[in-house]
């Protein structure tokens, strides 16, 4: 990091020491980080760097590259997450030290990806709540960006999977009331990210109000990801929206002719994208269903 970038301009600027970090942090802090070098947390930096009208990337030499090249590397096991290829997930993510990251978002994307891997696969749930603080209390303590929602969806599963489901639904309604208030809100189409993102939420809040047996507000979340889905083109999750699907159609008792077709068409999709974990649990379930089927006749 290039500290003579930053009191370049806030000398430039004729921007005193206390104006500056007025609001955002103690005289003290903003002199060690000039004098001695000492980085404050990337909060206060990307405060005070904004306040300069600059970037904390601003201040890393060949910055762009490493921020682009990190970029990249977490869409990329975003989109491992989001196949349920745990594994590997774990695996890139170790292999990242989040001090390289000098930028906000990509560390935001990074925790969130850290705690809801570590709730999914049943690790250490007080690491999940480690990583989901980190946004939570420090890089979004406003929730103001989709990664406090995200967040929230790694919470409220935690706490669903360990039968806390008051607890569970404490985040969930939050989730809801943001999806509901956004749901209008479109982006361009090359952000695909933002949208699987936005899936993601919606899909877990789906899960858990179909596990609440509230049959009516996790269709209609079902039926908004399967749209979103077709309108981005986006196949990562329809095989477990379908999956969904059915869960719901199970527990509005409809026939099970209905059932087997949402399960057939969560297979297909599930082969197409290569996503053996759903395409199985959809086989077991349209085993059960056809079992049940021959029994009735």
């Amino acid at each position: 990091m290039d500290i003579n970038i930053f009191i370049e301009r806030r000398k430039a600027l004729k921007i005193s020491q206390v104006k500056l970090c007025e609001g955002i942090c103690t005289q003290s802090t903003l002199s060690k980080f000039e004098n001695n070098g000492r980085i404050p947390s990337l909060s206060i930096l990307n405060k005070l760097c904004g306040r300069l009208g600059l970037s904390v990337d601003d201040l890393y030499k060949n910055t762009t590259a490493s921020t682009t090249h990190m970029r990249t590397v977490l869409d990329r096991i975003e989109s491992k997450l989001m196949m349920k290829d745990y594994p590997t997930v774990k695996e890139n993510l170790n292999e990242i030290n989040s001090n390289e990251i000098n930028n906000d978002e990509l560390k935001m994307q990074f925790y969130y990806q850290k705690g809801l891997v570590n709730v999914l696969t049943d690790e250490k749930i007080t690491d999940s709540y480690y990583y989901f603080s980190q946004i939570l209390d420090d890089l979004d303590d406003k929730h103001q960006t989709i990664y406090t929602y995200l967040s929230y969806a790694g919470l409220g599963t935690a706490y669903l999977k360990n039968n806390q489901k008051e607890k569970a639904q404490f985040y969930f309604e939050k989730i809801l009331d943001y999806i509901n208030y956004h749901k209008e809100e479109t982006f361009q189409k090359k952000n695909v990210n933002i949208y699987l993102r936005i899936l993601t939420i919606v899909y877990y809040t789906a899960e858990f109000y179909i596990e609440d047996h509230n049959y009516e507000i996790s269709s209609e979340l079902v039926n908004r990801g399967i749209k979103l889905c077709s309108e981005q083109h986006i196949t990562y999750y329809l095989p477990r929206l379908k999956l969904s699907a059915a869960k719901v159609a199970i527990g509005q008792n409809k026939s099970n002719k209905v059932v087997i077709n949402l399960l057939t068409e969560c297979a297909a999709f599930a082969r197409i994208n290569h996503d053996k974990a759903i395409e199985l649990e959809a086989k077991a379930l349209i085993k059960e269903h056809q079992d049940q089927v021959n029994k009735e006749h």
